[in-house]
């Protein structure tokens, strides 16, 4: 059986080693929900913050931590409505999970849970948590690669991730 070495545990993460392999973890969750939510009009719902690690507004799907606050049991999907909601002002009236899978096979341990959220309707400001300062964008999916591009080339990074999801939102069409 193999036995991690923990060299470091911080509040959020742990810098592990297995098998002579470094990799994080995070100690304060069970995982990520990342959320692909599509207005009934057709609208993908990004959100734009600052990122500290990459000293940048970062473009990207809503997305946030599964058990990272009183209920440590808290399900994926329970997790992506909170989220929505906390970070987008929506809540959806359907949520379907579309794929798990590691965020960085080669770095973390970390499993992203990505949620397809439709029949949204608006029922709060948005905007995240006291810790965040969430800009909340809702781009028709027919002019987003033009966004996205505009964005890009204004020197706003892009998730990578929001890729994915138009990916799977055309292969659902």
């Amino acid at each position: 059986m193999n036995t991690d070495i923990t060299h470091y545990a911080g509040r959020y993460l742990s810098l592990l080693e297995r098998d002579g392999w470094e990799f994080t973890s995070r100690s304060n969750a069970n995982g990520v929900v990342v959320l692909v939510a599509v207005t009934d009009q057709g609208e993908i719902v990004l959100v734009e913050q600052f990122r500290i690690p990459v000293g940048k507004n970062v473009i990207e799907l809503p997305a946030g931590l599964v058990g990272d606050h009183e209920d440590s049991d808290e399900s994926v999907l329970k997790a992506a409505q909170r989220e929505l909601e906390e970070e987008t002002g929506y809540a959806a009236a359907q949520l379907e999970l579309l794929m798990e899978c590691p965020s960085s096979a080669g770095m973390s341990d970390e499993i992203v849970s990505f949620v397809l959220a439709r029949g949204l309707r608006r029922v709060g400001p948005g905007g995240g948590d006291d810790s965040e300062d969430i800009q909340v964008h809702t781009i028709p999916l027919d002019r987003v690669d033009r966004w996205l591009r505009e964005q890009r080339a204004a020197g706003k990074p892009m998730d990578p991730k929001i890729y994915a999801a138009l990916y799977w939102l055309s292969d659902r069409s």
